[in-house]
């Protein structure tokens, strides 16, 4: 007790309340690198080595504006993201809000338990779909349904320092540090061919930084955990922190699979396990395992996550209580949607294989639509002096967010149409 109370006496107080608020933003921004997230980036090194890195940068700025407004608003209102939709703009458009995103969180929840299958297999082979797959799904909902809030806070956090490893699997693949650089912040232009498909990949960057579920999953659990107007200051710093670090890491990701698959012309691949296996003779087997473990950390941290903000969303919109900590009989909804949709992603894994592409492809789409739409709607619930106060965004910080919008919606139309029409850029763009 007496080491204890020393410890304290020598950290300020204020380092102490940080490391109290430290989380949400962190946890939701680490949360976007899930299976998809290493699949499309692992996509962009195989195909443009290093490419697409300057999209990292212009997108982290993106990341950042668009979670901090949803952590904003959770601290500032003490309300979630489809509470204020609900609230604000009635029931139909929180309806036809919450129903897209249900369609998109299950098949991303199916996705992340393909990412996990395609991990496991490495090892594990057949039994990874049979055994360790509904082990994995059990494991999950345990540790959500009968833990804290403060304790599950503390294993996403720690699943967050695993995905330093990448950083490990870029060094171990020797890359050309001079020319990652160069094409970070001098991209050249000169060498896209064809060009719709540079654009699909933009788009295809972008959208594994910044989905729907997350803006409400961040402002959910500012709220769950208790942040305040007083504390929000620091919860700023979390959210910004987290921005950087998440795409930090997918630099990485991209480096390594730029110095390996690129240079040894695999340029197409199927799923995110494909990539462990062709690693394997290119950056070795400490690499590749690094790699694998990597993949397994970020799917069981999307599983979590995308259930988890989706029983935040229902319920705030349905007005039912919900949160981590409670249980069945206090919050059955909450536990019903997460509980349905670990169940089912699991289920379809481990039952139908064989349709896991088209399933993975599902969230692009709705969440194409949904996107800017979520976007518009927080953009104005949070320039409402009614609920923020003095917490609206400043005439700059409209102009950084609105752009970042424009720019998203004109991405996520291409995106749509490229999925329903997938010749129609050629019409448009040279070959």
């Amino acid at each position: 007790m007496a080491q204890r109370w020393s410890l304290r006496r020598m950290v300020p107080a204020r380092v102490w309340l940080f490391l109290h608020i430290l989380g949400p933003g962190i946890i939701a921004a680490n949360a976007d690198n899930d299976a998809s997230g290493i699949f499309g980036y692992s996509q962009a090194g195989a195909q443009y080595q290093y490419g697409m890195l300057w999209v990292l940068v212009i997108s982290t700025v993106a990341l950042g504006v668009a979670q901090e407004m949803c952590a904003r608003m959770g601290a500032i209102t003490g309300k979630g993201l489809a509470d204020l939709i609900r609230e604000e703009y009635g029931i139909k458009i929180t309806v036809f809000a919450m129903t897209a995103l249900f369609v998109a969180n299950l098949a991303t929840t199916v996705s992340e338990f393909a990412g996990i299958l395609f991990a496991l297999r490495v090892y594990f082979h057949e039994y990874a779909r049979w055994i360790v797959v509904p082990l994995v799904a059990a494991g999950i909902w345990f540790v959500v349904t009968r833990g804290t809030y403060r304790r599950l806070e503390q294993i996403l956090l720690l699943a967050s320092s695993v995905y330093l490893l990448y950083i490990v699997s870029a060094v171990k693949s020797y890359p050309d540090w001079g020319q990652v650089a160069h094409q970070t912040f001098l991209p050249n232009f000169h060498a896209i061919s064809p060009l719709k498909d540079y654009v699909f990949m933009i788009i295809n960057v972008v959208g594994t930084t910044i989905t729907p579920w997350g803006q409400f999953y961040i402002q959910s659990i500012v709220r769950d955990k208790g942040i305040e107007e007083k504390d929000y200051k620091f919860t700023k710093i979390d959210v910004l922190f987290g921005a950087f670090f998440t795409n930090f890491i997918a630099v990485f990701i991209i480096v390594c699979c730029g110095a390996t698959l690129y240079r040894a012309g695999i340029h197409e691949l199927q799923d995110a396990g494909q990539i462990a296996t062709a690693l394997l003779p290119l950056a070795g087997s400490f690499a590749t395992g690094l790699f694998v473990v990597g993949l397994f950390n970020a799917c069981c941290f999307g599983a979590i996550a995308v259930p988890l903000s989706t029983a935040y969303a229902v319920t705030e919109a349905l007005g039912w209580e919900g949160g981590i900590g409670r249980r069945t009989k206090e919050a059955p909804l909450f536990m019903g949607v997460f509980t349905f949709l670990i169940a089912t992603g699991a289920l379809i894994v481990v039952i139908a294989p064989k349709y896991l592409t088209a399933l993975i492809i599902l969230p692009n789409i709705v969440g194409a639509v949904l996107l800017p739409i979520i976007l518009i709607l927080m953009l104005k619930l949070v320039n409402k002096r009614r609920l923020m106060g003095d917490y609206i965004n400043t005439p700059t910080f409209n102009f950084i967010a609105w752009a970042t919008t424009v720019i998203l919606v004109i991405l996520s139309a291409i995106l749509l149409i490229t999925n329903f029409f997938p010749h129609a850029l050629d019409r448009l763009m040279p070959a």
